[in-house]
């Protein structure tokens, strides 16, 4: 495996590919020759600072995509292109047009796509999905999550819809195994001019049930939790602490979930996918899902006005 990109979240993409069983990190790419120096020195990986002679002159199976969002598409076109399997780190792309090239790059050379929508692999989560997919909750009428923080010292180039609440969305539809069909959000911006760092977002999804996000990088302490209230009970996923409590007439149940790291089985899993030819549980499809619904409440801020997504 290769990895483009070793700023935080590359460098952690690098340190999984060198710990699991199921992959050997042999390459990393980045622009800064220094931080690609010292994370190939670390895991014992060849470095390079240039991504197309990284991919021309590696034997790679697969690589993480860890660039800035603007860059997604062109730098996993020209590894799908290099015949190598692609994970993109979240948002799939800048815009839907790039997500789609990504797509259809992958389709056409017969190659996985898988995206990194890390909360789809936390254990709290995958437990959430096992007891409303069991019946215990009864159907989901609402869910709410709250993702927030301080600011966040490294550069960006999205703001804090397209950097926070597309997890809570991917998860949202992922419990409900329905798509959003209309978005309505409100969002400022209180201490980054360029873009917003503070948002309210409302989904409706197919059927009944509706969806609350509120994200920003104003909050002092980081929380990331999500309640969703189904017909017959409550559950309550805390994120950071992979903790899940289910509440309903009977009282409170404190599930037993034994915590890993996100990442590794995110990885694991895009490493068996290739392994075992098969498809990533995040795929491209929705990836792109995801990355509409966010653009849509991006959209909704500007015309201040709900916005559709369906067809």
């Amino acid at each position: 495996m290769g990895v483009i990109g070793v700023g935080m979240m590359g460098s952690n993409h690098a340190r999984v590919y060198h710990e699991l069983e199921e992959t050997e990190l042999v390459a990393v790419c980045d622009v800064n020759e220094e931080r690609a120096r010292e994370i190939a020195r670390r895991y014992g990986a060849n470095w390079y600072t240039d991504h197309e002679k990284m991919l021309r002159e590696e034997e790679l199976d697969g690589v993480s995509v860890c660039v800035p969002t603007k860059y997604h598409a062109d730098v996993a076109v020209d590894a799908l292109e290099a015949g190598v399997h692609v994970l993109v780190e979240k948002p799939i792309a800048d815009t839907v047009e790039n997500a789609l090239r990504i797509i259809e790059a992958a389709e056409e050379h017969g190659l996985k796509l898988a995206v990194g929508h890390i909360e789809r692999f936390n254990p709290s989560v995958i437990k959430a999905k096992e007891v409303i997919s069991r019946g215990d909750v009864g159907d989901i009428v609402v869910m709410s999550a709250k993702r927030v923080g301080p600011y966040p010292p490294r550069i960006r180039d999205v703001g804090v819809i397209v950097d926070l609440a597309v997890h809570d969305i991917d998860v949202m539809m992922y419990l409900t195994e329905s798509d959003v069909v209309e978005v309505y959000a409100a969002a400022g911006s209180a201490i980054v001019r360029t873009r917003e760092d503070y948002a309210e977002i409302m989904l409706k999804f197919e059927g009944d049930p509706t969806g609350l996000i509120e994200v920003n990088w104003l909050t002092p302490y980081k929380e990331r939790r999500l309640e969703v209230t189904g017909r017959e009970a409550i559950l309550e996923v805390q994120y950071i602490d992979q903790e899940l409590r289910m509440m309903d007439e009977e009282g409170v149940k404190v599930f037993n979930i034994e915590r890993e790291e996100p990442l590794k089985i995110e990885l694991r899993d895009f490493a068996e996918a290739i392994l075992e030819d098969r498809e990533p549980v995040v795929d491209g499809t929705t990836g792109l899902k995801v990355l509409r619904t966010a653009i849509a409440a991006l959209e909704s801020v500007e015309r201040n006005e709900p916005v559709s997504l369906e067809d």
